[in-house]
């Protein structure tokens, strides 16, 4: 017998979870277009290329990659590959349309990426991304906008314990100078340094050390990075460098703006400087961020500017900066918490027309486009059942009300509606029926 299971990492969405999806991506949608982002959409498949080099040398062991079609097959080779995120081909798009575009460019993606990544809690190997990017400003404006607008949006979800983390690329170049850590091991210092969550002080400390960080330097940096040994204030930690540059100066001060700016957001007050978020990722060239709550280890989104990522496809310096929330970790902390609005419909209609007989399958018809008219949502039961069997039905796919429309209403020109939660029936008029049954919903909904 064939295995009926998904394959690992991938989930089949039943009905409820389908519209809890769609809840989440409705709001977030709407928060993002009251900042001025556009839609976009972009392929699921990618040419190789597109993908290969762009998310270090640990991302591109996660990527799905697609082999080569018929004769080509044998090979082992790829050419195409699944979007691994929606940043890349963000930055493909702007290449390829750029003429098209205004020189601010604001959009919003949201839809699946796939990972093969290990599956846990809140981590799958296809799962949506809800980005938000912005290109062709270098001002502070556009991460403060970005750190607002994703905060509004969790805000608008229900969240109210979150923390959104802010450091600077700049700024952990400075932290790993001023610790003795030589330049070419800056690449992978950051790669253990964004373990520094799950991992630990102790981990974080092995994953350095294995990599050649010297014990002295090792020291430095913990100390300056692991919460209980340091302060979080920003002016104490430029304090500590003794050996920073120009562009380090500019770090600080761009910190401080974005830590300005948003203060005048509710979500400011979520926004706090963190110099221990990395963000592994290798095309991030300035300001990153990151956004977590208690319960979940891990984030939930993260994002930064990727100044030089789009010269990648169009030999064109175009500043850019992007966040990106993960929908299934939203939808993980969400139902642990039962955070979704008693409001949210999770019944397949808002009412159930019963058929008695053969005869009156048109009369079912005609009050159901009768009640669709009037912007409700209704299914017409297609077998002749007893009563009893048509209600159980509907009470167990969760519909509210049933239209019952027997010989003798449909003599009289009237419905009998009953409320399946208190048994009660109301006789309406026909022509009545729809509002009858807007009123029984609204005291069913509350």
């Amino acid at each position: 017998m064939s295995r009926t299971e998904p394959a690992r990492g991938m989930r089949d969405f039943l009905p409820v979870d389908v519209r809890r999806r769609a809840y989440v991506r409705g709001v977030i949608a709407q928060v993002y277009e009251k900042y001025g982002f556009e839609p976009l959409e972009t392929p699921a498949v990618e040419n190789i290329e597109t993908l290969l080099g762009k998310y270090g040398e640990e991302g591109n062991q996660l990527i799905f990659k697609i082999l080569k079609r018929g004769e080509h097959e044998a090979t082992g080779q790829a050419d195409l590959a699944l979007r691994y995120d929606l940043t890349v081909p963000f930055a493909r798009v702007i290449a390829e349309h750029g003429a098209r575009l205004p020189r601010l460019f604001k959009r919003y993606q949201i839809q699946p990426v796939w990972r093969a990544d290990r599956p846990a809690r809140g981590r799958f190997r296809e799962f949506y991304q809800c980005d938000i990017d912005a290109i062709g400003s270098t001002s502070p404006v556009v991460e403060s906008e970005l750190c607002m607008a994703v905060g509004d949006a969790i805000l608008q979800l229900g969240f109210s314990d979150f923390k959104i983390r802010l450091n600077h690329r700049e700024v952990l170049r400075a932290l790993l100078v001023n610790a003795g850590i030589d330049s070419d091991q800056h690449g992978e210092a950051l790669v253990a340094l964004d373990k520094l969550e799950r991992l630990g002080r102790d981990g974080v400390a092995e994953e350095l050390a294995k990599r050649g960080v010297s014990p002295k330097s090792l020291s430095q940096l913990i100390d300056w990075l692991v919460p209980e040994s340091r302060n979080h204030d920003l002016d104490w930690l430029q304090s500590q460098m003794s050996d920073i540059d120009e562009a380090g100066h500019a770090a600080f001060q761009n910190l401080r703006k974005i830590l300005e700016l948003t203060n005048h957001s509710i979500a400011g007050s979520h926004l706090q400087f963190d110099p221990s978020l990395a963000r592994g990722l290798s095309y991030y060239t300035g300001a990153i961020m990151e956004i977590n709550v208690p319960d979940l280890t891990g984030s939930i989104g993260g994002g930064g500017r990727y100044d030089d990522l789009l010269g990648v496809f169009s030999n064109k310096k175009v500043p850019a900066c992007g966040f990106s929330l993960g929908l299934e970790r939203l939808l993980v902390v969400m139902s642990e918490r039962e955070m979704f609005p008693s409001g949210l419909i999770n019944s397949t209609a808002d009412v159930m027309v019963c058929v008695f007989d053969e005869g009156n399958i048109s009369h079912a018809f005609v009050l159901a486009s009768l009640l669709r008219k009037a912007g409700l949502r209704v299914m017409v039961y297609p077998e002749m059942d007893k009563i009893g069997k048509q209600i159980k039905y509907a009470s167990t796919v969760g519909i509210p009300c049933v239209a019952m429309l027997g010989t003798d209403e449909i003599s009289r020109g009237k419905v009998t509606v009953k409320e399946l939660a208190t048994g009660r029936q109301t006789v309406f008029l026909q022509e009545n029926v729809s509002v009858g049954v807007k009123e029984i919903l609204g005291e069913y909904r509350g």
